[in-house]
């Protein structure tokens, strides 16, 4: 949270959270500071984790593989956190301006980092995706082009801002796509890695990110009325708090017709609509709740479901279909 102290401290057996909290440059101590309130690395990389392990195991269970993909799995997590890493330092560059106007408390507005240290990150962080490509594939390289090419044109808002922010539904579907581009790739670790082309069935899987990613983008932008912001288009702001709460539930039930096809692919659909019929219906309730008084702690019900259904299904998807079909 914001304001959180970092003190010093040393002692014997500390954790490795207050080994970095505490005697520690300047720098650092800033660095992590940023993390903690713009990209959280454990809670992020347990997202990752499963988005990535379960994109591996889906192809190779579309492959007919029988056992753990272990060659491309942490090509694809290594790259895969990176790519998110740089949507964040990208988001940093295009909101510059209005987070210096309407949200001052941000970490480069208020000057904890800088646009240049950032930029310099997301640069290291390329070298290092190149060279995990290369080294697992040096066709991946090509895909991995491809990705930045997107990501590149995300952070110029396609050269077209003005018209996007006026269109936010296309500015939303628009800035999405970079999901199933990621996701291609962290599945891409399995295939190409094995001189193979992409298996059939994995356009479901895509599908599924896609689904995935509006779900969460949604659900993080429902907010109740006290916590609304001015300059902040929040889906609640934008749309109303019906009808942000009704796209929240299309996305999920979209996402869920989507999941069920894949795991159809892999001969796993029954588990997996038990899975999100019942994720559906905890969502439901939750969502009414937040009508019916929509304080600010019903409202963190939307983002901590989105969460929830994504590690599940992604995991539904991939890694427990595969663990149960281990020899």
């Amino acid at each position: 949270m914001i304001g959180e102290d970092f003190r010093p401290h040393w002692r014997m057996g500390m954790t490795a959270h207050s080994l970095i909290k505490g005697r520690q440059s300047p720098t650092l101590r800033r660095w992590w500071t940023y993390q903690r309130e713009r990209f959280p690395v454990f809670a992020h990389g347990a997202l990752i984790a499963a988005f990535s392990f379960s994109a591996v195991s889906f192809s190779a269970l579309l492959r007919g593989a029988s056992r753990f993909p272990s060659p491309g799995v942490a090509p694809a997590f290594i790259t895969s956190f990176i790519f998110f890493l740089q949507l964040r330092i990208a988001d940093e560059f295009k909101d510059s301006e209005e987070d210096a106007r309407y949200r001052p408390y941000r970490p480069v507005p208020r000057g904890l980092v800088t646009l240049r240290a950032l930029g310099a990150v997301g640069m290291i962080g390329a070298s290092i995706q190149l060279a995990v490509a290369i080294s697992l594939a040096p066709a991946l390289a090509l895909w991995l082009t491809l990705v930045w090419l997107y990501l590149g044109l995300m952070s110029k808002e396609f050269f077209a801002r003005e018209w996007l922010k006026a269109r936010p539904i296309t500015y939303l579907w628009t800035h999405l796509l970079i999901m199933p581009l990621i996701d291609f790739y962290a599945t891409a670790c399995d295939w190409a890695a094995t001189g193979a082309s992409p298996p059939a069935g994995l356009g479901w899987f895509l599908a599924v990110s896609f689904g995935n990613g509006l779900v969460v983008e949604i659900g993080r932008k429902t907010r109740a009325p006290q916590n609304e912001e001015h300059g902040v288009p929040t889906y609640t702001a934008l749309w109303g708090r019906r009808n942000a709460v009704i796209a929240w539930l299309g996305a999920l039930g979209s996402a869920a017709v989507c999941a069920v096809f894949a795991a159809r692919e892999i001969k796993f659909a029954a588990p997996v609509s038990i899975l999100v019929a019942s994720l559906l219906c905890a969502a439901v309730v939750g969502a009414l709740r937040f009508l019916r008084r929509p304080t600010a702690e019903r409202a963190r019900f939307f983002e901590l479901m989105s969460g929830l259904w994504t590690l599940l299904v992604y995991l539904s998807l991939g890694a427990a279909p595969l663990g149960l079909r281990v020899k």
